[in-house]
Formats: structure tokens, C-alpha cells, sequence
């Protein structure tokens, strides 16, 4: 069992070159999400982590979006770059979108003002936990994925197009879609300089 695990940790590499079949399937991404929402770990089970599911043409949308966000923002001689990569993310088969609910986060503000500060960091590693269960998650059915972050850029319009509630905070988009070309492998600095044993 644990071998299992750490076999599928290790599997997990982000992976631009992905196709636009759906790999496990659109009703087994949703079921990994909600697996990974309803078990990930948070602050006080505050469970502030949110997602939406883009498929198909909802998918393409959201980097039609990512485009028209850029060109006022990537200088020109650079934006042909740009619109090449957005184009790799959109030809995938979906997109997982991360969110913190925010009203969860100030009402923990609210509840423990000791710790009322580090409420929005710990709600950060929260997400994360959950975002890297569904990426293993799909990494371990098939799928090709690479996460990216185009918020805060993206916020506003994505939170308009799909009427979101305006305490969900963007955290996170996963893009993922048939695996079209494996990654290059991967380098590592020495662990031994990255993790300490003390005691026995």
C-alpha cells in the first residue's frame, strides 16, 4: 500500500504535450475532485477548498480568456511565445480550477484571532494538499497534467463567466488531457542536503 503511493508520488510530473481526449474520463476527473476535496486536510476542518471542473468547450473558454488577459499585458515581441503555450493548454481535454472560499477563512479569523494571521497561509497549504491529491489522482489514471497560475490576472473574468461566488479566491488552474509526449527526466539536488534525521 504505501509502496503503491509513493510509486504514484513519484509518477506525478507536469506535462505540457497533452491531447484533448479525456483520458480517464470527464465522470472520473469529477469524482477524483470531489475525492480529494472531501478528504484533503485543512485547518481546523475548515474545509475552505472550492473547484470547478471545465470541460470541453467551457475548458477552451477559460484560455480564450487567458489570452485576451495577456495581450494587454505581454509585450509584443514576446506574445507569439505566449499564445503558443496557452494554445498547448487549451488543446487538452479539461481544467481543474482551485479556489479558497475566503468568507470560510474570516470566519476562522474571526473564531481564533491568535491565530488570525496565519489563517490565510494555512488555508494556502490546504489547497495545495488538495491540489496534489487530484493531480496524482489523475497523473495514476492516464492523464497528463501541468498546473498553472494565471491568477490574479484571470480573477475577475473568470469569476463573471461562470457566476462564481465572490468569496472564492483563484488559486490554482490544473490543465489535463491525453498524454501526447512523455517529460524529460527529471534532475534532483542531493537529499541529503534537503532532509535531516535527529535522534535515533
Amino acid at each position: 500500500m504505501k509502496r503503491d503511493f509513493l510509486e504514484a508520488v513519484a509518477c506525478r510530473r507536469s506535462i505540457y504535450a497533452i491531447g484533448p481526449e479525456p483520458c480517464a474520463g470527464y465522470d472520473r476527473v469529477a469524482e477524483v475532485v470531489r475525492h480529494a476535496l472531501l478528504h484533503a486536510p485543512s485547518t481546523f476542518n475548515s474545509q475552505s477548498a472550492r473547484a470547478v471542473v471545465l470541460t470541453l468547450e467551457p475548458h477552451r473558454r477559460l484560455w480564450d480568456i487567458v489570452l485576451d488577459t495577456l495581450k494587454g499585458l505581454v509585450p509584443e515581441d514576446a506574445f507569439r511565445q505566449t499564445a503558443l503555450k496557452i494554445s498547448g493548454f487549451r488543446a487538452g481535454a479539461g481544467t481543474v480550477m482551485f479556489f479558497e472560499d475566503q468568507a470560510v477563512v474570516r470566519d476562522l479569523q474571526e473564531r481564533y484571532p491568535l491565530y488570525a494571521d496565519k489563517f490565510p497561509e494555512f488555508s494556502l497549504q490546504s489547497s495545495g494538499m488538495a491540489q496534489f491529491i487530484v493531480w496524482t489522482a489523475l497523473s495514476d489514471e492516464g492523464c497528463g497534467a501541468s498546473l498553472q497560475h494565471y491568477n490574479p490576472l484571470i480573477d475577475e473574468a473568470v469569476a463573471a463567466e461562470w457566476n462564481l461566488p465572490s468569496s472564492w479566491r483563484l488559486i490554482s488552474q490544473l490543465v489535463f488531457g491525453s498524454v501526447r509526449e512523455a517529460p524529460l527526466q527529471k534532475s534532483f539536488s542531493p537529499i541529503e542536503d534537503r532532509v535531516l534525521v535527529i535522534g535515533e
